[in-house]
C-alpha cells in the first residue's frame, strides 16, 4: 500500500472512530432517570420538599448541594431538566406524607 493511500485510510478510520465517540458521548449526556421519593412534614409543603429532596439526593449529591444553596424549589434541579413531576399527599406521619415522582434528564 502506498504512503498516500495508507494516510487516507488512517484518516478515514480516525474520522469514523471520532464520530462514534461523539455519538456515544452525546447519548450519555442526555441520560434520563425516573426517581421517586417520600417525605413527611407538618404540612404539605414541607412533606413535598422532603420527598423531592430525596429524589435529588438519589440522583446526584453534587446537584442536590447546588439546589440546597440556590432555589430549593420543587421541580428545579441544577443541570437537569425535570419532567413528569407528579405527587400524592395524604394525612400521616407528623402531619402529611407526600410521594413524589419525576424524570430528570441531564442537560
Amino acid at each position: 500500500m502506498s504512503k498516500t493511500k495508507a494516510s487516507k485510510t488512517k484518516a478515514i478510520a480516525v474520522t469514523l472512530a471520532s464520530a462514534f465517540l461523539i455519538a456515544g458521548a452525546s447519548g450519555a449526556s442526555a441520560q434520563c432517570v425516573n426517581k421517586a421519593g417520600e417525605g413527611t412534614g407538618g404540612n404539605k409543603d414541607s412533606a413535598m420538599f422532603q420527598a423531592y429532596e430525596a429524589i435529588l439526593q438519589a440522583t446526584s449529591w453534587p446537584m442536590w448541594s447546588q439546589w440546597m444553596a440556590s432555589s430549593q424549589k420543587v421541580g428545579v434541579a441544577p443541570g437537569y431538566t425535570v419532567s413528569k413531576l407528579s405527587s400524592k399527599c395524604s394525612a400521616g406521619g407528623i402531619g402529611q406524607v407526600c410521594r413524589v415522582q419525576a424524570t430528570l434528564c441531564r442537560k
